[in-house]
């Protein structure tokens, strides 16, 4: 007896059902815009396959998620090219009601995709509408609060919890769903160390069960390579660069990834710097041990470089010189008994503290610490109930928001809190006008700030229109402005491709150097080693060490008490026997860039 003949098009919807994604030539095209990002991408998603997607900010990687639920074109005006099916359904044709039963979301933002009263009835409300029994409900919910640290939360409302803790509620959400995709955009972008890493333990818990697929787009490279198992790269033209496994592609292309400018292991971008000093590690090191293992295992190259010890000690000579000059100026900031209560909960307590002029400071602590609460006091965007803080000796409480903002320029966690105009242009414009400046003088410097910070072709687009990426350099830029002698940020990496998070914290070094006071909230314990002369670290709204960067991260105990972790290069670094001149370096910056002659 003969087969019968396999019906083509039934193979095709069979091939489709089996594969939870699979995206065709996909382009997208937002209304008002003349450029498709992403523009040309094909790619399949597996069931059980965790995919990393990667690229320079404005590539298209946040677009690309929201053509997945069908969020675009459905929702969010835009013209679609190519085709995406997410378990045999055209995402373009169904509606997003029936592909939310198959796709769950983490936005980067997780205040966008929280309604509810309670912790509890956020998560539940996903499965309640599938209209599932009651009992399977409260189950789901459950088991997904307690993977991601919540279900002791449960009766609480979500505007109660820190950052953090409302992006592992829009994780513990996504999960409750069932849905055989997860893409989750930043997840983790908010996160203090210890979160996330209860983060991926979670969904490696997930991952474990081996019946969904996961898109992931992510920076913190540190945080997700050993959960990933495949890495899809866009181009800075929005078009599929590479697709491979994660040796492939992290260790393989890591220079081609380098110069796209996209983000990579602290340890692989310690080790590129390293081979060109002469080291030899190949493969590349993805993760603090295995930069620490290569490096046991070679030679230094010979003879070693001259640069590695000036430079090293140059710069300590700059940052010792820095502490000497703070340590002798009077305090340009000054906190006294600062007491800050939202609502019925006290969350910052009789805080003391003095930041010199000219200092680069990082703040640092796990979420809910009050980090956030702290720099907004600072900044005069809460009044504290009770306590002082003084800028160059004016009363923040007692200070008119515009002589304020004269000397003080804040930039908010999440960008879309502070715009305001419907142009680029306009938003950066608008704090130069407010100083009646001629409009010649405010086109000219608003030009130049946007050339600067790679926004010159954005400038008549509207503000949420712009990149997650775009949207940071954005809010920064309306800070830098009018030239405030002050400036502090929360998160300012956030959504930041490598190459424009290089270029922002550069610009913040070379104000700094002019003069600029600089303050910043970061979980980037890299970050805060490599550019912040003193560190405050934070914990229960109290301040547990103000002191040296250095001084902090040389104390074990207080980091572990602070709940924070050692920056990944330290860890790799720190006591290595066979180059123990490497062994007291923590900066990137420090370590030798290229081989003597």
């Amino acid at each position: 007896m003969t087969a019968p003949e396999r019906d083509p098009s039934a193979a095709l919807a069979a091939d489709r059902d089996a594969l939870p994604v699979r995206v065709r030539g996909l382009g997208v095209t937002h209304d008002g815009e003349s450029t498709a990002a992403p523009a040309s991408v094909t790619f399949d998603l597996a069931p059980g396959e965790v995919v990393l997607l990667l690229g320079p900010s404005g590539s298209g990687k946040s677009t690309l998620t929201l053509a997945l639920n069908g969020l675009i074109p459905h929702a969010v005006p835009a013209a679609l090219t190519g085709s995406v099916h997410v378990a045999g359904l055209d995402t373009s044709a169904a509606t997003v009601a029936e592909l939310s039963t198959h796709v769950a979301m983490v936005f980067q933002d997780p205040d966008a995709q929280l309604v509810t009263g309670t912790v509890l009835d956020e998560v539940a409300f996903g499965p309640e509408n599938l209209r599932i029994p009651a009992a399977d409900v409260l189950a789901r919910a459950e088991t997904a609060l307690r993977r991601v640290g919540l279900w002791e939360r449960r009766s609480e409302n979500p505007d109660r919890l820190s950052g953090g803790g409302r992006q592992r509620l829009a994780i513990a959400c996504a999960l409750a769903m069932g849905s055989p995709l997860l893409v989750l955009d930043e997840p983790t972008a908010n996160l203090d160390p210890a979160g996330i890493e209860d983060v991926y333990e979670a969904l490696a818990g997930v991952v474990a069960d081996g019946d969904r697929a996961i898109l992931l787009v992510e920076h913190n490279l540190d945080a997700a390579v050993g959960f990933v198992d495949r890495v899809v790269v866009l181009d800075h033209d929005g078009c599929l660069s590479m697709d491979g496994t994660v040796d492939a592609v992290l260790r393989g292309r890591a220079d081609e990834l380098h110069d796209m400018g996209v983000w990579l292991p602290v340890s692989t971008l310690a080790a590129l710097r390293l081979r060109r000093a002469g080291y030899t590690l190949d493969p590349l090191p993805l993760t603090p041990d295995e930069l620490r293992s290569a490096l046991e295992a070679t030679d230094a190259p010979a003879p070693r470089s001259p640069a590695v010890t000036a430079g090293t000690r140059t710069a300590a000579e700059q940052r010792a010189a820095h502490d000497a000059r703070a340590e002798a100026s009077a305090p340009l900031i000054s906190v006294r008994g600062l007491t800050v209560r939202r609502g019925r909960t006290e969350v910052l307590h009789g805080i003391d503290l003095d930041i010199a002029a000219g200092e680069f400071v990082a703040v640092v602590g796990t979420n809910g610490a009050g980090k956030t609460t702290l720099i907004q006091a600072l900044a005069g965007v809460v009044p504290p109930p009770r306590g002082t803080v003084r800028v160059d000796g004016r009363d923040v409480g007692r200070t008119d928001a515009r002589t304020l903002a004269r000397r003080i320029g804040f930039v908010f966690q999440n960008p879309e809190h502070q715009f305001i105009a419907h142009t680029v242009f306009d938003e950066i414009a608008h704090g130069l006008r407010r100083q009646h400046l001629p409009e010649t003088e405010v086109r000219e410097r608003t030009i130049t700030l946007l050339r600067r910070f790679g926004l010159e072709t954005r400038a008549d687009a509207h503000p949420f229109l712009l990149s997650g990426g775009q949207k940071r350099r954005l809010s920064v830029g309306t800070a830098l402005v009018t030239g405030a002698s002050v400036l502090v940020l929360d998160e300012p990496t956030f959504g930041q491709d490598r190459a424009r998070a290089d270029e922002l914290l550069g610009l913040l070094d070379e104000l700094n150097s002019e003069g600029t006071t600089v303050v910043v909230v970061t979980h980037d314990m890299q970050l805060v080693t490599d550019h912040a002369h003193r560190t405050i670290v934070l914990a229960d709204g109290r301040v547990l060490a103000a002191a040296p960067t250095s001084e902090v991260f040389a104390d074990d105990a207080l980091i572990e008490r602070a709940g924070l972790r050692l920056p990944p290069l330290r860890r790799a670094l720190r006591g290595l026997t066979s180059h123990p001149f490497l062994s007291t370096v923590a900066r990137i910056g420090d370590l030798p860039a290229e081989a003597s002659a």
